[in-house]
């Protein structure tokens, strides 16, 4: 058997005492993974183009909304890579989810963000909140 000791730590990994390991007598044990997070958001901001949303505030449910009543044809994949078109014509979209609806069908589908590939619009894409207007723009905190 070997006595020469190879420290965990030198290749990442946190240090643990198990048996047969030599005792860590280096104060506390030193720390490894992600930072501690914080509630700090981005303290930069993207200039403010004409004619499109703030950076800050061009999540696609924020699209969406600004598109409602408009015909798309949403592709979405799910599980075991089963892919789906959906075309219908944008009733709400919430911070992880749209609901559309058929409008040849009556049909209504509300589909979770998560497994949306992509959407096609058939008429141009409003990016652009009106002039003075009331409808207010998801603003979440960032995680």
């Amino acid at each position: 058997m070997s006595n020469s000791y190879v420290n965990p730590n030198a290749y990442g990994y946190p240090y643990r005492q198990t048996a047969g390991s030599p005792p860590f007598y280096g104060g506390n044990a030193p720390q490894f993974g992600t930072p501690p997070l914080t509630s700090a958001g981005p303290t930069t901001q993207g200039p403010n183009i004409p004619g499109m949303l703030p950076s800050e505030q061009s999540y696609i449910e924020n699209i969406l909304r600004l598109n409602k009543g408009k015909l798309i044809h949403l592709y979405a994949t799910f599980e075991n890579k089963r892919e789906k078109q959906f075309t219908g014509i944008i009733e709400a979209a919430g911070r992880d989810h749209v609901i559309i609806s058929n409008p040849q069908t009556g049909e209504r589908n509300l589909i979770p963000m998560v497994y949306v590939d992509y959407i096609t619009f058939t008429e141009e894409v409003e990016y652009e909140y009106p002039f003075g207007s009331t409808q207010q723009m998801a603003t979440y905190p960032t995680r």
